[in-house]
């Protein structure tokens, strides 16, 4: 299993250079689309609901205070992935690239697990969490998700 540096320095490595919250989003939607069509774990770092969106502590340790980053800001191995994995980043990245930062922040906001941690640990807007994600409402929300897509 591809840990979340690995998976961001692959996703670096294909779309880079980028800023660290558009990185952030994408591993967020790669985790969940490949949590739904492949059932495990993209990997076993867990997601936050942070402000301004999920946010992987692991990730974020290793750009803290950077905006923008390139190819090889990340510690990680873009070739740990295995096939699944790369398909699923790589659909993500193919159906997403086209989204700033914002608009993929946005779309973590509307509904569903980042929501759901925000009400658990009852922060409201803009107020700091570090509520966990749950696999079992990132999977349901995204399964939902496919199941339009079909």
């Amino acid at each position: 299993m591809a840990s979340v540096q690995d998976v961001a320095a692959y996703i670096l490595a294909k779309d880079g250079p980028m800023s660290t919250m558009k990185l952030q989003k994408l591993c967020y939607f790669a985790y969940g689309y490949h949590l739904a069509w492949e059932d495990r774990q993209l990997f076993p770092e867990r997601f936050e609901a942070w402000a301004n969106g999920p946010v992987a502590r692991e990730l974020y340790a290793q750009h803290r205070g950077r905006y923008q980053l390139s190819t090889g800001d990340i510690v990680g191995d873009p070739v740990a992935l295995d096939d699944g994995e790369r398909e699923s980043v790589d659909v993500v990245l193919e159906n997403m690239r086209p989204f700033s930062a914002h608009e993929l922040s946005a779309m973590t906001h509307e509904a569903g697990p980042w929501v759901y941690a925000r009400q658990r640990a009852g922060a409201r807007d803009l107020e700091r969490s570090d509520a966990e994600l749950l696999d079992g409402e990132i999977a349901d929300f995204f399964g939902r998700l496919v199941s339009r897509e079909d």
